[in-house]
């Protein structure tokens, strides 16, 4: 996730300042976003209901190993930690974009669920269900844009753990997904029926 392209690999010679940005811009980028997560973090309400301990790690495993195999090649081991394809520039700044892209599509959903907004499975106190902005176009934009930057940032790695991590990553989510919607059927019933019938989970695709 925090990894950037090898400047070493991209077949071109670059004087140092612009080495530099290979190096330090998807890096950058990340830490910025989970910076200003951190911080929006502090300003929720107060959790009413939560899931459980097992339920949590049912999820926050895969999660956590997905994290680590994509910010630790030691950990990845020999295979995953070896090249797909070679890096290029362009390899580099389409996965940059992505990760530009994919992190600011999940801060747009983040401002929009406001103080509902947890890292767990829970239901707030006065929990509101949000279909304004990106929750009109998927009912779980934050996941759909974290999962747009750790695609950018496995294609600026170029290398198998990058693509682990996010297959990892996306089970995760589902397994999330699964329970964070039973929870908010439970809190919403037919009104979340009908937002479940109309827009999809993941990915912003309009259904008839």
């Amino acid at each position: 996730m925090l990894g950037g392209a090898s400047t070493g690999t991209i077949q071109h010679s670059y004087i140092r300042p612009v080495q530099t940005i290979y190096h330090t811009l998807i890096p950058a980028l990340w830490y910025l976003w989970l910076a200003g997560w951190i911080i929006s973090a502090l300003r929720t309400k107060r959790v009413l209901r939560a899931e459980s301990i097992a339920s949590r790690l049912s999820h926050l495993i895969p999660l956590g190993l997905g994290i680590a195999l994509l910010v630790s090649r030691r950990l990845a081991g020999p295979w995953l930690a070896t090249r797909l394809y070679s890096q290029t520039v362009w390899t580099f700044w389409s996965g940059a974009a992505l990760v530009a892209f994919g992190l600011g599509f999940a801060v747009w959903a983040r401002v929009h669920l406001a103080g509902n907004w947890s890292g767990t499975v829970t239901l707030k106190q006065d929990h509101s269900l949000t279909r304004s902005g990106p929750y009109r176009l998927a009912r779980h934009p934050i996941y759909t844009g974290i999962l747009l930057a750790i695609l950018g940032s496995a294609i600026a790695e170029a290398e198998w753990r990058g693509y682990a991590a996010f297959a990892l990553i996306i089970l995760a989510f589902l397994r999330k997904i699964a329970i964070e919607e039973r929870f908010l059927t439970a809190q919403f019933g037919d009104a979340y029926a009908r937002y479940r019938a109309e827009v999809p989970a993941l990915i912003p695709w309009p259904r008839g």
